[in-house]
């Protein structure tokens, strides 16, 4: 075993990430397939990198840097329900300042839906999977990947918050933040937002359990490692 092939798939899954922006191959792409089929490509695409790499780690040389103890494993398994519920209930959100923002998106502080909860609901899905897995995986080439992963879901937040009051007005700014939060329990606790938004938002919720139990069971079979305690 070398650490080339992690290497290797490791800067294939940050470059493709970065480089379509920064060379125009973006741009381009979505003049010649059209939006929708540049951004289902490159999701699916993201999804296939991201798999190659977590396999790739798990064939890296072992260094180990802690040793896993059984109660270890509970993160993951508390933590990927919840990050799958964000993950579900995140995709398309409606305020543009964020990751997996709905394309065109126009925030209405009246009615925030989910930004009202957190207005990063996928950088927390990330930031979760990351970190629970990072405590679950003691070996130096997973302790690189979650923590690349963990710092990317963590530091984007200020970076989209900051976009945000560089693009809006100081008065809208100061209602956009005011009606969305980084993270709140109390709109759940308030009976117009529970009719506003209750419905749709559970049923992606459970959408998104039903997509972390395919997890759950395809782990052992993809990774090869069960992740249960």
């Amino acid at each position: 075993m070398t650490w080339l092939p992690f290497a290797l798939t490791l800067a294939a899954f940050t470059a493709s990430h970065y480089l379509p922006a920064r060379t125009g191959l973006r741009a381009a792409a979505i003049g010649r397939i059209g939006r929708r089929a540049y951004f289902t490509l490159y999701g699916l695409t993201s999804i296939v990198l991201l798999l190659w790499v977590v396999v790739a780690a798990a064939r890296a040389p072992v260094v180990v840097l802690w040793w896993q103890t059984s109660w270890m494993r509970w993160g993951p398994n508390l933590a990927m329900p919840l990050a799958m519920v964000l993950l579900a209930c995140g995709l398309g959100i409606r305020q543009p300042f964020t990751l997996g923002a709905r394309r065109g998106a126009r925030f209405d502080p009246a009615d925030p839906g989910l930004a009202a909860v957190t207005r990063h609901p996928l950088l927390w899905a990330l930031s979760l999977w990351a970190g629970a897995h990072l405590l679950a995986n003691g070996d130096l080439a997973h302790a690189i990947l979650f923590g690349l992963f963990l710092a990317m879901g963590a530091g984007f937040i200020p970076v989209f918050d900051a976009r945000a009051r560089a693009a809006l007005p100081e008065r809208e700014a100061r209602a956009f933040f005011a009606a969305t939060s980084l993270l709140s329990l109390a709109p759940l606790a308030d009976p117009d937002w529970r009719r506003r938004n209750g419905g749709p938002l559970l049923r992606r919720a459970v959408a998104g359990l039903a997509l972390w139990l395919v997890a759950l069971a395809l782990h052992g079979v993809v990774i090869g490692v069960s992740p249960l305690p």
